[in-house]
């Protein structure tokens, strides 16, 4: 896909976000949209997240990391655009 027909998200959740599968989550609905890039536990609480591809797919993501799964309770979620990365790598980790 070229850089044209995408979009590169950088995504903080904030809330009852640890603990409870939301990286787990985020990286099966990446992968159910075949988005690329990672999701991280931070320091304070939080989940990162990277996301690109499909611009309408990757605002799915978004949508569903406002809901997060069952257990989790998203209280705030910041979206940047970020610039697209040329990597070929097009797979969607969990970071540690």
């Amino acid at each position: 896909m070229s850089a044209l027909t995408e979009k590169r998200v950088h995504i903080i959740v904030s809330g009852l976000v640890q603990g409870v599968g939301f990286r787990m989550f985020v990286q099966r609905e990446a992968s159910a949209r075949s988005l690329s890039g990672w999701t991280r536990n931070l320091p304070d609480g939080t989940v990162e997240i990277e996301a690109q591809g499909n611009p309408g797919l990757v605002d799915e993501l978004v949508r569903q990391c406002r809901i997060g799964p069952a257990r989790s309770s998203v209280t705030s979620i910041k979206v940047r655009e970020m610039a697209i990365d040329d990597d070929d790598d097009t797979s969607f980790r969990i970071l540690t």
